[in-house]
C-alpha cells in the first residue's frame, strides 16, 4: 500500500478543515493513493495537545518547537563527537561539533529560542568533562573546582558555534 504524506493544510475553521480533508481524500483516492490513517487528522494546533509534527518540527499551542526525535538525534551526535575517550585535540573536536551545530541550527533556527540555550549549555558541559578527563591524566588538580570556573564560556567564544546569537 502506498501513502500520500508530507503536507499540511491549514484552515480558519473546523468546517473548512473538514471540507478540505474530504477534497483531499477524493483526490488521493482518484489517484490510487491512500492517506496514512494515523497521520491524518483535523485539530487546532493553537490548543495544547492538538499539535502536529512536520519535517522535524512540532507545532503546538502557537509555538514552533523542535520535534523530540530530532532533538534526540542531535544529542546522540553531540555525545558521539564528545566522547571522553576521543583522542583528538579540543580544536579538532570543536571543528567537528561546529559543522553539526551550524547545519542543525541552519535548519531549526525558526524553533522556539529556549532550546538553543539548553543545547549550548549541554555542549559546553560535555567539553568541560572531556577537558577534565584530559587534565586528570596529567594531575589531580581541579577535582574540587567548579568546571565552569576552570573553563568559562568565554574560553570557547572564539572557536565554538554559539546557538543563542
Amino acid at each position: 500500500m502506498r501513502y500520500a504524506d508530507d503536507f499540511v493544510i491549514l484552515c480558519r475553521t473546523r468546517e473548512d478543515a473538514d471540507s478540505a480533508l474530504a477534497e483531499v481524500r477524493a483526490w488521493v483516492a482518484a489517484n490510487g493513493l491512500t492517506l496514512h490513517p494515523t497521520k491524518t487528522h483535523v485539530g487546532d494546533c493553537r490548543v495544547p495537545g492538538q499539535g502536529f509534527e512536520f519535517l522535524g518540527y512540532r507545532f503546538e499551542a502557537g509555538r514552533r518547537l523542535v520535534r523530540k526525535k530530532s532533538l534526540d538525534k542531535l544529542k546522540d551526535s553531540i555525545r558521539a563527537k564528545t566522547g571522553r575517550n576521543r583522542g583528538d585535540s579540543l580544536e579538532c573536536i570543536i571543528a567537528d561539533l561546529n559543522r553539526t551545530l551550524r547545519g542543525w541550527f541552519g535548519y531549526f533556527k525558526h524553533a522556539h529560542p529556549y532550546i538553543f540555550q539548553s543545547i549550548d549549555g549541554s555542549v559546553r558541559r560535555r567539553l568541560r568533562s572531556l577537558l577534565l578527563k584530559q587534565r586528570m591524566k596529567r594531575s589531580h588538580i581541579g577535582q574540587g573546582l567548579g568546571l565552569s570556573r576552570l573553563w568559562p564560556n568565554a574560553s570557547y567564544e572564539q572557536s565554538l558555534v554559539n546557538l543563542r546569537d
